[in-house]
């Protein structure tokens, strides 16, 4: 079973257990975790599951698209070179993921 840890940007985390072939976005949104909103459902219009992808996991998914580069220029923070947009994020068997989510976005 996947498992993603969130931390805040006050330093505090969260660990939830996900299913295999759920985005990042989703585990969030179903498990109520602060900032993540994925207001558009997970089809890249809206911007608001952005969150900054640890390094040890950025080998860990498919690039960046065109679609998603252009979106997290719509993000309420500024996107850095970690930024993903965790509905683009789809979690694998036994996958452990860690990501930040910006303070803007609280």
């Amino acid at each position: 079973m996947p498992k993603v840890i969130y931390q805040q940007p006050d330093g505090a985390e969260r660990v939830v257990e996900a299913g295999a072939g759920a985005s990042v976005m989703q585990t969030a949104v179903r498990n109520g975790v602060p900032g993540i909103l994925g207001q558009c459902g997970g089809v890249l219009s809206c911007a608001t599951c952005h969150v900054f992808l640890a390094e040890e996991n950025a080998d860990d998914f498919t690039a960046v698209s065109e679609d998603e580069d252009e979106m997290l220029d719509c993000a309420a923070t500024d996107r850095e070179d970690n930024s993903r947009l965790s509905c683009q994020l789809v979690l694998a068997p036994g996958q452990e993921v860690r990501v930040t989510v910006p303070e803007t976005q609280l």
